[in-house]
């Protein structure tokens, strides 16, 4: 409401002069008030007088010529009319009282019954109720903007979680539109269907969930690592909403992961750097001694033996090259690349395993080339292992491996070699780059470790996601180059 000094601007669509000047005398005999009161018998300039929002209240006949007052009042609220609106007719109606609120009046008074009193308490009233309303859409428009505006995931749902609103950020983080995500359930987005009972028996035991770490799945099945808080709001009318945040936290867990890698790789080449030391002066000694032995030895079952030791003695020195090339920075010449000319290439020496298992092979590529600095052999060789893993763990006639490459920033590209194979326990995805870590009983355990040193060399981000009878998922992260 206007501060009380000023006086209240009043608009009277009438378009009897007689009217009007009875409904101005009962408005100035209002005590203590001061009133500026103006008149408008038009259609049209009454709307456009209202468009400009030049007054506090409006009285608005109901007969208007050709047009009613209904009508204005409609009008003039789809143009975005804020202050009240009072609708006068001759004689009550019932029908139009109810029309009239229906539409957004804030009251409906009938011409014969009009007196200063009435004219009074309607003007409070209004005014009142419209600076309430008022202050209620600023309140909107600000949690409403805040809402919009924050970079997590915020939404609102019913009781079965299924998504009654839900922000921007909330859309950017799933890869689905608004409209889409208005259709589903936030459990329908849980990267593991063990997650769902979780939530579903915190929040009948407490009604709230505070801080709960949990997977989710984008449309493009890429894993987002996320903490997720809910609880239920009550209304006075007894209504309620369940409202959520999710931060994501994939990078930070990303970061984590790679740092705690990379600091294990560090202790383990160490102490492989150590081991070698340790190991290779025994062994050069006991070589220099079969070299000693051999020339004053005539026996044939003697050279034998030595011969044994000579060939183990070399088997473990090529061990622990081995072993320290792996612990190593892998030496590449990076040059402009395509990742697409790489990727084909891997599936050229890939195509024989493919064709004899029958798998059905989806590339995904962006229309342009998606150029990075690259060695293009050392790559070829990280995405082979990757690729050859799929392969091994897809099932035959039935297996299934997408490979695509999306332009993840607009600094950054991202590959996504996903597969539909038995998957990997979550127990084991923090070890698989480890060397001689396998769960093949042929394997060495040494081509995800080769694979992890080339893409480091890289400078590329690396993170798998996998569940157990749906398949895994290796993304791989790499910066633009123009």
């Amino acid at each position: 409401m206007l501060p009380s000094n000023l006086p209240t601007r009043i608009l009277i669509v009438e378009d009897d002069e007689d009217d009007f000047l009875i409904i101005e005398a009962c408005i100035k005999d209002i005590p203590e008030k001061a009133f500026q009161i103006d008149w408008c018998y038009d259609y049209n300039e009454a709307l456009q007088r209202i468009a400009r929002s030049g007054y506090d209240i409006y009285f608005v006949d109901y007969l208007l010529g050709e047009k009613t007052g209904l009508e204005l009042l409609q009008e003039a609220i789809a143009k975005g009319c804020e202050e009240p609106l009072v609708l006068l007719t001759g004689i009550g109606n019932r029908q139009v009282d109810i029309q009239a609120m229906t539409i957004g009046a804030a009251d409906f008074l009938v011409k014969s019954e009009i007196n200063t009193e009435k004219l009074e308490r309607c003007i409070r009233y209004a005014l009142e109720r419209s600076a309430y309303i008022k202050a209620l859409r600023i309140n909107e428009r600000k949690f409403r903007n805040i809402f919009e505006r924050s970079k997590d995931a915020v939404f609102l749902t019913n009781d079965d979680l299924v998504f009654k609103d839900v922000n921007t950020a909330a859309c950017e983080l799933f890869k689905y539109s608004k409209e889409e995500l208005l259709r589903m359930s936030v459990y329908n987005l849980f990267a593991r269907k063990e997650a769902t009972l979780q939530l579903r028996d915190r929040l009948q035991l407490t009604g709230e969930v505070e801080d709960l770490e949990v997977g989710f799945l984008t449309r493009n099945k890429e894993r987002r690592n996320c903490i997720l808080s809910i609880s239920r709001q009550v209304y006075s009318n007894g209504e309620y909403n369940i409202q959520g945040i999710i931060h994501d936290i994939t990078n930070l867990k990303r970061i984590e992961r790679a740092t705690f890698q990379i600091e294990k790789l560090r202790s383990t080449a160490t102490l492989l750097r150590t081991l070698a030391h340790e190991v290779r002066n025994p062994l050069t000694n006991i070589n220099l001694s079969v070299e000693q032995l051999k020339p004053e030895i005539n026996s044939e079952d003697a050279n034998i033996y030595l011969d044994i030791i000579a060939r183990n003695c070399g088997r473990i020195d090529g061990l622990i090259s081995e072993l320290l090339d792996l612990s190593r920075p892998a030496e590449i010449s990076l040059q402009k690349t395509g990742l697409q000319d790489i990727i084909e290439s891997t599936l050229a020496a890939a195509s024989d395993r493919i064709a004899l298992k029958n798998i059905r092979l989806e590339l995904v590529y962006p229309e342009r080339p998606a150029f990075v600095m690259a060695d293009k052999d050392k790559l070829k060789i990280a995405l082979l292992n990757i690729l050859i893993n799929a392969v091994e763990a897809v099932p035959a006639q039935s297996g299934v491996i997408t490979i695509a490459v999306r332009e993840e920033t607009p600094q950054h590209y991202k590959v996504s070699i996903n597969d539909n194979g038995g998957g990997i326990p979550e127990e084991s995805i923090s070890r698989i780059f480890e060397p001689y870590f396998t769960s093949k009983t042929n394997g060495f355990g040494l081509g995800l470790a080769a694979t992890w040193n080339i893409l480091q060399s890289h400078r590329a981000g690396v993170d798998v996601a996998s569940q157990l009878g749906e398949g895994t998922s290796f993304m791989l992260t790499f910066e633009q180059v123009q």
